[in-house]
């Protein structure tokens, strides 16, 4: 969001930044103003288990990482069980303080991310021009007849379920499915009742532009009916502001001298604490690889040591860090290892860096089909990966020429934020937005 807001900015629109607290230096980083508004208490910047939250919340945080380590489909029912005991933080709430917003910031148009969904009841409700912004896979907004969010679109081979599995996660996602849609049209009906009704929650976004934060692959769902929809292939400022700092540097040609490849591996915010997966993910490349690797370990470095191959790696070949300048060390990087986050894909696609994916939850098994679909890399299953086949995989990446990562890179570089801010510009009022 505040990469996209920046690329309104740098095309002469005034842009303010509004969120939490949590991310002001975000605004600061992108030349953009900052005005609070608090969807939810919880905030998680850089590493989530260090982050401040409440006790429940870090309980659910617990509770999800237990899950990923049953497979993907506890996962999957854990998450929408925490979603239905949590459906739509603070309506009322977040209504007035987007009404108080907006009548402080006379904003022509806001930029809404669609999983903030009490903010997208309130522009709904209110009346607002708005755009939204989809941060994850594009069947986040459920098009289709038998699309349901919560319920992947569609399974890489290593983690396809049968049939008999689905059973239980589709009744919990179809009622939390119903059971979201009327929480909307409760609080619709009170606040807006001339307003046709919500048709589905989920589903519900701007009627003016869809921004998708995803290369347009083959295969993906359509899109809603109605808006324009953009896909802006990736949110990653190119080119690059700066290049890694002067320890970074000298870490890459440590790493990398001898001609050695270099790969790099990251599990996101949350899925660093899988520490068990990162482990066996770097014992595979230091074992069954000639390349050097960087893991983004976040607070599992104590972990990671205790495994002997590690602990007894050379410095040549394996840098550890609690958190790493992803973006900036792609451009040096042959080979990334990570869960199938949107913007590690993204970030990959668009450095032409091929991806072995991991994917634990959410939308990351529908991201690890579209990489193997599109021949941008393999994806295996983090609970039944071994050092061998984790090794195989990051050899075959190696390998392999990569004409089709930095084909599609060459297409997605020609998108990007500029591209998607001039499309958002030519189809939403002009003037100063809020975002």
């Amino acid at each position: 969001m505040s990469t996209l807001g920046a690329a309104l900015r740098e095309e002469g629109t005034e842009v303010t930044l509004a969120c939490a607290p949590a991310f002001a230096g975000l605004a600061d980083r992108h030349g953009l103003d900052f005005t609070e508004l608090t969807v939810t208490r919880n905030a998680n910047t850089g590493v989530a288990e260090r982050t401040s939250q409440a006790p429940s919340e870090g309980a659910r945080l617990r509770e999800f990482l237990e899950a990923t380590r049953e497979g993907a489909i506890p996962a999957l029912l854990t998450q929408a069980r925490h979603r239905a005991a949590d459906m739509l933080p603070d309506p009322e709430r977040v209504l007035e303080d987007v009404r108080a917003l907006d009548r402080r910031s006379r904003a022509d148009w806001y930029l809404v991310d669609q999983l903030s969904y009490p903010v997208t009841l309130s522009m709904h409700c209110l009346e607002l021009p708005y755009a939204t912004f989809c941060p994850g896979h594009p069947s986040y907004i459920p098009t289709e007849q038998d699309a349901s969010f919560g319920l992947p679109r569609a399974w890489p081979d290593a983690l396809r379920p049968a049939p008999g599995d689905l059973d239980e996660l589709l009744v919990a996602v179809n009622a939390n499915d119903r059971a979201f849609t009327r929480a909307f049209r409760d609080v619709a009906r009170a606040h807006a009742p001339h307003l046709p009704e919500v048709e589905r929650a989920f589903a519900l976004c701007s009627p003016r532009a869809v921004v998708f934060n995803y290369p347009r692959l083959p295969d993906l769902p359509p899109p809603p009916s109605g808006p324009t929809a953009i896909y802006s292939g990736h949110c990653t400022p190119l080119p690059l502001e700066t290049g890694p700092d002067g320890t970074w540097q000298a870490v890459v040609a440590r790493l990398g001298s001898g001609g050695r490849p270099l790969v790099l591996v990251a599990f996101g915010t949350f899925l660093s604490a899988r520490h068990d997966v990162l482990r066996t993910v770097t014992e595979a490349v230091l074992t069954h690889t000639e390349a050097s690797v960087i893991v983004a370990a976040g607070d599992r470095l104590p972990e990671l040591l205790s495994s002997p191959v590690l602990a007894c790696a050379s410095p040549d070949r394996l840098h550890l860090a609690d958190t790493v300048p992803q973006q900036q060390l792609l451009a040096h990087c042959t080979a990334m290892v990570h869960h199938g986050g949107n913007n590690s894909f993204t970030e990959c696609v668009a450095a032409g860096v091929p991806s072995l994916v991991l994917p634990f939850s959410s939308d990351q098994f529908a991201i690890g089909h579209d990489v193997e679909r599109a021949g941008l890399g393999l994806t295996l299953d983090p609970n039944t990966a071994t050092a061998f086949t984790v090794g195989t995989a990051v050899k075959q990446l190696l390998a392999a020429p990569g004409d089709r990562t930095k084909s599609l890179a060459h297409e997605v570089l020609a998108a990007g934020p500029r591209h998607a801010a001039r499309q958002l510009l030519d189809v939403m009022p002009g003037g100063p937005l809020t975002s």
